[in-house]
């Protein structure tokens, strides 16, 4: 299993979502974050102090499979494209390897290697 790492554009997360469920991306987590990458972010001034305002992001952790990490990949990047090329927080995709993972709260810990695993648990 892959862990996929995005950070997106947040008017962009309907389209992503939507996307990555037809690739077979199931596990889908969304937080928001704050971040500038390599652009200066925007000047705010607050009773006359100048501080440095970062732009909000959402960040996704997405688990796949190995034979869906590239589809997933260019997925995300055709959809969470802005259309304006180099624009400061576009969006950027990291890829890790996943061992696994553990899935509390349910009556028994199960824990499952592969995504396949789960899909079939939820079937049944």
């Amino acid at each position: 299993m892959k862990l996929i790492i995005a950070t997106i554009q947040p008017e962009k997360l309907a389209a992503v979502q939507a996307a990555l469920t037809e690739q077979a991306a199931c596990l889908i987590s969304v937080s928001e974050v704050l971040g500038n990458g390599k652009g200066p972010g925007r000047i705010g001034v607050y009773r006359g102090t100048e501080f440095r305002v970062q732009w909000p992001q959402l960040r996704l952790e997405i688990a796949v499979d190995d034979w869906v990490v590239e589809g997933a990949v260019e997925t995300i990047i055709r959809t969470s494209s802005t259309g304006d090329s180099g624009q400061v927080g576009d969006s950027k995709v990291f890829v890790t390897q996943l061992d696994g993972y553990i899935a509390s709260g349910t009556a028994d810990e199960q824990r499952w290697p592969s995504q396949h695993e789960v899909e079939d648990f939820w079937r049944s």
